[in-house]
């Protein structure tokens, strides 16, 4: 196979996440708002399942195929990319004023980027555990993980109906409506246009199955595309790879900042990022190995890198500075230019 073909293949497979990604997150907001989810649990884990489909495809894929090297790449390197698409909304959603996390600024995103941190913490430290250590098809490291999401999720569900700090933890001078508001007027759209449950359902799995589709042609070309110009599995699996299954978070972002919910941008970012974890069991579930201590030095790297991005990014929420360079945030600008560092590390670290 000529490598136009896998190109072409990667191409049409980015196109559809992208735009399936779309439709399969509002979907997701409309049914969430329609059976009364809203930010309750339930909510939060459809929310976080329905963004990441790409990424869940891309897992199973590989997995099946022995190739834990993607997954392992795309899992870790989809947090590190994913968290500078918080650059692109604060440098494109935001025209004039205050930068991204002054506006969206809490104490519950602030919970949300530590749940990022401790699931990567965690995968740090499964990596240091036996190969062998698995039982019925599982590894702690990854059960130690979903239990971790599960936790950890459970208590953002509990502090957004209500934090015991004054304003409930949200910054004064933020956005003007609460956290979430953008789903509502999804919510009063699709029903001015007289859809009715069944229908968002049905465009939900429709969308659902061609995200899949996307992602699993993404792996499968990706794999073919890497091996065609000499690319490591992890290094393509951690950027290209990372940044194509990252095109619906972009697009959704930039949707929920232009309406004004800022909260709900970064939430859905990090949402997401503490998510992405949670797949290194499902790849020990169908592999049958423990995944983690197979990671090499450069996913750690990746891992650590990841910490790093959403650390800069509490601090932002916490600090709320004001001034902004070259159109985004001091917090933004940091991100971009320790992603740039990382990126050139993560280099040197795989040809050591």
């Amino acid at each position: 196979m000529s490598l136009l073909v896998p190109i072409l293949i990667f191409a049409a497979g980015a196109a559809a996440v992208w735009l399936a990604g779309v439709r399969l997150s509002d979907a997701t907001d409309v049914l969430a708002s329609r059976f009364g989810l809203g930010q309750a649990l339930g909510g939060l884990i459809l929310l976080a399942i329905a963004t990441n489909l790409p990424e869940i495809a891309i897992t199973a894929s590989a997995a099946l195929a022995g190739e834990l090297g993607i997954a392992i790449g795309n899992i870790l390197g989809g947090i590190a990319i994913q968290t500078v698409v918080l650059v692109a909304l604060d440098a494109f959603a935001i025209h004039g004023g205050r930068p991204l996390t002054y506006r969206a600024a809490s104490l519950q995103l602030v919970l949300e980027g530590g749940l990022v941190v401790a699931v990567l913490v965690i995968a740090v430290m499964g990596t240091q555990l036996p190969s062998d250590l698995v039982a019925w098809r599982v590894a702690p490291g990854g059960v130690l993980i979903a239990i971790a999401w599960i936790v950890g999720t459970a208590l953002i569900g509990r502090a957004r109906s209500g934090l015991p700090w004054h304003e409930e933890g949200r910054a004064p001078e933020g956005q003007e409506k609460a956290q979430g508001h953008s789903k509502d007027k999804k919510k009063e759209a699709s029903e001015k246009r007289g859809e009715s449950t069944r229908r968002i359902v049905l465009i939900f799995a429709a969308a659902a199955l061609v995200t899949l589709a996307g992602g699993i042609a993404l792996e499968e070309s990706g794999t073919r595309i890497a091996d065609h110009i000499g690319m490591s599995g992890v290094l393509f699996g951690s950027t290209v790879l990372a940044a194509s299954t990252a095109l619906p978070e972009v697009s959704t972002g930039l949707a929920s900042a232009k309406l004004g919910d800022y909260s709900l941008a970064i939430s859905d970012i990090f949402g997401g990022n503490a998510f992405l974890p949670v797949l290194f069991l499902v790849a020990s579930l169908l592999s049958g190995e423990a995944v983690l201590p197979q990671a090499h030095p450069t996913d750690i790297y990746l891992a650590a890198l990841g910490a790093l991005l959403t650390i800069v990014y509490m601090y932002g929420l916490v600090f709320r500075p004001a001034r902004q360079v070259v159109g985004i945030g001091i917090d933004s600008l940091v991100v971009l230019a320790l992603y740039a560092v990382g990126i050139g590390g993560l280099v040197a670290v795989a040809q050591g």
